[in-house]
């Protein structure tokens, strides 16, 4: 078992932290809200500190799943930064969805201070995370994620390298690219149904045993055609997440012209008022036209 450090308890971070304290690990957590840290401690009996640097210090692993570049950046070089407190030979697995740029950035910083760096972004929502099921994508040296894997999987159904520095932020832009088009095409045939008179239940259960199928189906169809929103990947991350596939398209030369759509779909949805919605809200939006 490894001495390890969690920075970010948000709703993937929180049960992310508690599954690596179930395993044995033992685990010192650190938040920007004081009273999360204290309440993760107190639930799985582990550690909080003040700072990342603090609960990264004597850590052979250190995991982050925060915000976004910023946030990372923060966390890793900031006042206080994790960095500054990881030992030579350490390894930084960060969990957060970010741009590929900011993540060959920290590998190199953490490079020269002789720390390994993984980027390990994740996918399977909330209920992944708690349930500890998520599929986890990874980038950066083979040694440094051959040492990481064991502890990921405490919360992985499935754990793979995909490549050098950047390739899992690389890969999960592919799967938030997939899911964009997977939940309008879903919210567009639940609202064709809504008005060609059907029963949407009786239509999902047919057509989910064929071509059609796929986890969004699965989880969401339900809250869909109840018109319940409040839970799951909230609308400004998944736009957050596109802004940083579509930019990456265009310094790729990568056409994305569904996903520049959907992104738009997403904003009017915001501007509905739905920033905090689950992404399967976007048939909201389609009931709302009409």
């Amino acid at each position: 078992m490894a001495k390890l450090a969690f920075l970010g308890l948000g709703v993937m971070g929180f049960p992310m932290s508690g599954h690596l304290a179930k395993a044995g690990h033992e685990v010192t957590v650190y938040n920007r809200t004081t009273a999360k840290a204290e309440a993760w401690a107190a639930e799985h009996g582990g550690a909080w500190a003040a700072t990342p640097a603090e609960a990264a210090k004597g850590a052979e692993f250190v995991m982050a799943c925060v915000g976004n570049d910023d946030d990372l950046r923060d966390v890793c070089t900031g006042g206080g930064g994790a960095f500054s407190g990881m030992d030579k030979g350490s390894v930084f697995v960060d969990h957060t969805t970010v741009s590929a740029k900011v993540t060959r950035e920290l590998h190199e910083v953490a490079a020269a201070a002789g720390i390994g760096f993984v980027d390990a972004p994740i996918s399977g929502g909330q209920a992944g995370a708690e349930n500890g099921v998520l599929s986890i994508m990874c980038g950066g040296e083979e040694a440094q994620y051959d040492r990481a894997e064991p502890v990921m999987a405490a919360y992985a159904r499935i754990c793979r390298r995909i490549g050098g520095p950047g390739a899992g932020q690389m890969t999960k832009m592919c799967n938030q690219i997939a899911i964009a088009g997977l939940v309008q095409g879903l919210s567009e045939a639940l609202h064709f149904a809504e008005k060609a008179g059907l029963d949407g239940r009786a239509v999902v259960e047919v057509i989910s045993q064929g071509a059609a199928g796929s986890w969004q189906m699965a989880n969401r169809y339900e809250t869909m055609l109840d018109d319940h929103f409040d839970h799951g990947f909230a609308v400004d991350w998944m736009r957050k997440d596109l802004g940083i596939c579509l930019a990456t398209g265009n310094e790729t030369g990568a056409s994305l012209p569904v996903t520049a759509l959907v992104d738009q779909f997403y904003k009017d949805v915001q501007n509905m008022g739905g920033g905090r919605w689950d992404t399967s809200s976007l048939i909201k939006r389609l009931r709302a036209l009409g």
